[in-house]
């Protein structure tokens, strides 16, 4: 009986604080903010060679009115390095993020980096994939090139 009643006042009291109204907070954005826009989210390197470049730019632009600054940018792990740009980024001027991926790991991927800014709406996270093909894969793709000539 004692644990019928606890459980009763426990989901009593849930319930009270769940009920409570929640109170609208609105935001008002600076209109002189920066903004940014990427010409695309996800670059996909598609089927590449082993140990070939994997070096990618993602280009944005400013469409705010002041400076966009760049203020961290992480890689969902190692095996992907992003470069930021060092200087800010003036308004209706252009940028790029350079991203590394290492090709000595064969199979599929897909990598998430996730971009820290002074714009609104930050972070934004961009997105890599593709598939690094098996030295066996690189063969018969030759093999395949040579004999369809």
């Amino acid at each position: 009986m004692k644990k019928i009643m606890t459980l009763l006042f426990i989901g009593f009291i849930t319930f009270s604080i769940n009920a409570q109204e929640k109170e609208v907070v609105q935001t008002v954005q600076d209109p002189n903010a920066p903004g940014i826009e990427f010409e695309n989210e996800m670059i996909d390197y598609g089927k590449i060679d082993l140990n070939a470049d994997g070096v990618r730019v993602f280009k944005f632009k400013n469409t705010g009115k002041s400076p966009l600054v760049i203020s961290n940018i992480k890689s969902s792990c190692g095996c992907t390095v992003p470069k930021k740009p060092t200087e800010p980024i003036m308004p209706g001027e252009t940028g790029e993020i350079e991203v590394k991926y290492d090709t000595k790991r064969p199979g599929g991927f897909s990598k998430m980096i996730t971009v820290s800014s002074n714009a609104p709406g930050a972070p934004i996270r961009l997105r890599i994939k593709g598939i690094v093909l098996k030295p066996e894969s690189v063969i018969q793709k030759a093999k395949s090139t040579i004999s369809s000539k």
